[in-house]
């Protein structure tokens, strides 16, 4: 595996994607029957490998798989059960070329993740067990440090901050530089705020508003308010299907403050408004 970052670069074994040119755009592959927005929709591994084949030919430069669903209260499985549902699907999609994050939390699922062909690491929990830190310093993959206070089963029962801008920006940072201690190199090193992790509404509506503040800590930001319920507190459709719009405004947003890589179901739609909204930013095409 080589080294992830070097100058804007995200770098995983041979493939070299920049992010000066960016934002990289990671689609979303849930093999759930109970994600918020898509659960049950892709049962099989020929499914989950047709829709990593339609969501790189619409742009995905990363490609997210995920066996256990984290919306709200959702159940939690166990190791085996994660493994019995992630690897074949894993296998099949790992023959395309191009990175593939997985999403766990668990060290056993992301150990046998890598070894069936993954290339990142996408921590909900943001490398909260020690095993997970070990793993990540020895196998020298980029990794996903996500803020999020408790677990999905008890996150969202009154989440409250002093100020969630600096509180969670605080957080992660410990997070990272724990990582860093235990041999994580800085430059393998991805941030997220958690958009709808253990937050309000309003909550998420700050964080979106001071994303500023955490890219300038020096670490690639990575966001993921695709469909998320904030949009549905603010334009009030209930759908997560119908979230589009409310999804493509918080990109834009994302993307103005400097953010490099976009979390999202809908990739074709937030690649164009990534694309724009950079130009706009830059004030050049290219």
């Amino acid at each position: 595996m080589g080294s992830p970052f070097r100058g804007p670069f995200l770098q995983t074994g041979s493939i070299r994607l920049s992010l000066a040119q960016g934002p990289l755009i990671m689609g979303i592959i849930n093999i759930t029957p109970d994600s918020f927005s898509d659960g049950g929709k892709i049962s099989t591994p020929a499914q989950a490998l047709q829709r990593a084949r339609a969501l790189v030919a619409a742009g995905a430069d990363i490609l997210d798989l995920g066996a256990e669903s984290t919306r709200p209260g959702a159940r939690p499985l166990s190791g085996a059960e994660e493994r019995e549902q992630l690897l074949p699907t894993l296998k099949k999609i790992a023959r395309l070329s191009v990175p593939i994050s997985v999403d766990t939390y668990k060290p056993e699922v992301a150990a046998a993740a890598l070894d069936a062909g993954a290339h990142i690491i996408n921590d909900v929990t943001g490398l909260r067990h020690p095993l997970m830190r070990k793993l990540a310093a020895e196998r020298k993959v980029p990794v996903v440090i996500m803020h999020m206070r408790g677990m999905p089963q008890n996150m969202q029962k009154a989440p409250r901050y002093h100020n969630v801008v600096q509180d969670v920006k605080h957080e992660l940072l410990r997070a990272a530089r724990l990582a860093e201690r235990e041999g994580v190199q800085r430059r393998r090193i991805i941030l997220d705020p958690g958009i709808g992790f253990g937050k309000t509404a309003k909550h998420n509506l700050l964080l979106l508003q001071n994303l500023h503040t955490l890219v300038a800590a020096g670490y690639p930001v990575l966001l993921g308010p695709s469909r998320k319920s904030f949009i549905a507190a603010v334009v009030g459709r209930q759908l997560p299907q119908e979230r589009v719009w409310g999804t493509a405004a918080a990109i834009a947003a994302a993307v103005a403050q400097g953010v490099r890589i976009l979390r999202v179901h809908d990739v074709s739609e937030m690649k164009q408004v990534a694309l724009v909204a950079r130009a706009i930013s830059v004030g050049r095409v290219k």
